[in-house]
């Protein structure tokens, strides 16, 4: 971000205390509907087919809008903004506590995806117009990114316990408190330099091309599972992502002020980086939405206790990205560090392909999620600082958004788009050996067990191309210390975080 104002807060302290708190809410809200899923597919009688639009609901509409939400932050002014995003943000979350039936669940995810966008870049860009001494502004960042990468690990936790001993529809209504907190506070203690606003005219067919071109993608995807890869509608949505995206692309290339500046994406090193994010994501979001079923429904864990399995892959991801990466990303070329990152992940989604009715837990689960959580967290961090490695200053805010959209609708095509291989491969499966099957309950099972595994192994691959295009593409020498980076400070703790989460 640009130093736009010399304007110093004697309360930035105090305000970066609730922008955390809401930072730490969405992340929190993120893992803790993963583990409630199976709770509330159960009681609103949602379909497998749909199950994973909970999740990808969210992730479209977030990733889908981060672009625009800057860019309002920018016009509104980040403070306003920031308030508005909390109080819908909760609003939303009540909604989805309350909900009947699907399409209220699910709508009102869309709705948190959307406020969400509001709030993830008004939070990050206050901090960057508040804290404008370099050594306050990295202490900033890195108190923000710890407490909110906590909240992946927190969500886990707490997702089990208010499912288990209270109901799943706590894990939205807790975003409530956390959002009337964190906005009574910004409207005490935050000051945003008025300086420091950005009066472009607005984008607005870049945002609904964009927009509409992503929901088409990602629904395609889903379409493929009901009506099969060659099918009309399936076709009809394919090609229609292409032509919107494509005249999304043709837009920013010709409007004064776009939404997405393409030399931001043009350059080889952040155009590698967005990628390989976007690939590694698509391979980790269906895995996590996969892996809880299998822990509840196959191997017969408490949420609670699901919550405690996954733990070992956050804590590998916080080692990996605070002890591996972040040590060694000043001496170590960004490839040579993001590469077998990507292919240390895969060893370990390698090792989840092998699970089976009785696996067990400590000797195959376990050592996967640690592999995997340290593999992605070595090659994370290089690559939100390199992200915005050399962009111009007035870009940095929307290279910065671009690898939360990479991750975002990373997660929501891959959620899609491995549930569609999991669901056909489990059908296939049941009717092959239906006729053989001494239990119907145990041919359910692994039948289960054999989409889950099957949807892994495309997984395994696609982190093997992510490490390619890593090792590929990006060819910057590492930063000459941690200044070297455009706007590292702007993006890297933060953009650390929704991976981690979801």
């Amino acid at each position: 971000m640009p130093e736009t104002a010399k304007f110093v807060d004697p309360r930035r302290w105090k305000a970066l205390i609730f922008i955390a708190l809401a930072q730490l809410m969405v992340v929190l809200d993120a893992t803790i509907v993963n583990i409630a899923l199976p709770s509330a597919q159960a009681d609103l009688g949602i379909s497998d087919g749909n199950r994973q639009w909970v999740i990808t609901a969210y992730a479209l509409a977030f990733g889908g809008l981060l672009l625009f939400g800057g860019r309002i932050a920018d016009l509104w002014g980040r403070k306003q903004t920031f308030i508005v995003g909390l109080i819908g943000f909760a609003a939303a979350s009540a909604v989805g506590g309350a909900a009947l039936n699907t399409g209220m669940l699910l709508g009102a995810r869309a709705l948190q995806g959307v406020f969400g966008a509001l709030l993830a870049p008004s939070a990050l860009s206050l901090l960057a117009v508040m804290f404008t001494d370099p050594k306050e502004r990295a202490k900033a960042f890195g108190v923000f990114g710890a407490i909110a990468g906590g909240g992946g690990a927190v969500g886990l936790i707490l997702g089990g316990v208010l499912t288990e001993y209270m109901d799943w529809r706590w894990t939205f209504f807790v975003n409530i408190p956390f959002a009337i907190v964190a906005a009574i506070g910004a409207v005490a203690v935050i000051r945003e330099p008025v300086e420091s606003h950005n009066s472009s005219r607005l984008d607005i067919p870049g945002v609904i091309l964009a927009t509409t071109g992503l929901v088409s993608l990602v629904y395609g995807f889903t379409r493929a599972e009901s009506d099969g890869w060659s099918a009309g509608p399936t076709i009809g949505l394919f090609v229609a992502a292409a032509v919107l995206l494509l005249a999304f692309v043709v837009v920013e290339s010709r409007v004064k002020a776009p939404l997405l500046p393409l030399r931001v994406v043009a350059d080889r090193n952040r155009g590698g980086v967005y990628a390989s994010l976007a690939l590694a994501i698509i391979g980790m979001f269906g895995l996590f939405l996969f892996l809880t079923y299998y822990m509840q429904i196959v191997k017969g864990y408490s949420p609670v206790k699901t919550g405690f399995a996954f733990l070992p892959m956050v804590a590998g991801m916080i080692t990996g990205s605070t002890q591996i990466g972040a040590r060694l990303m000043t001496r170590v070329p960004a490839r040579l560090l993001m590469g077998p990152g990507f292919l240390v992940a895969s060893v370990g989604m390698l090792l989840l392909t092998q699970i089976d009715l009785d696996t067990s837990y400590p000797a195959l689960i376990l050592p996967g999620f640690l592999l995997l959580g340290l593999g992605m967290g070595t090659a994370f961090m290089p690559a939100m600082s390199l992200a915005t490695h050399g962009v111009e200053p007035r870009d940095a805010g929307v290279a910065s958004a671009m690898v939360n959209t990479s991750q975002q609708v990373g997660g929501a095509i891959g959620t899609a788009l491995l549930n569609t291989i999991a669901a056909s491969a489990t059908t296939e499966y049941a009717k092959s050996h239906a006729a053989g099957a001494t239990s119907r309950t145990a041919l359910q099972l692994q039948s289960m067990v054999h989409g889950y595994t099957a949807a892994i192994w495309w997984a395994v691959g696609i982190l093997v191309l992510a490490a390619v295009i890593a090792i590929t593409f990006i060819n910057a020498g590492q930063p000459e210390g941690g200044g070297a980076v455009a706007g590292s400070g702007d993006g890297a703790a933060e953009d650390a975080v929704p991976v981690m989460a979801h």
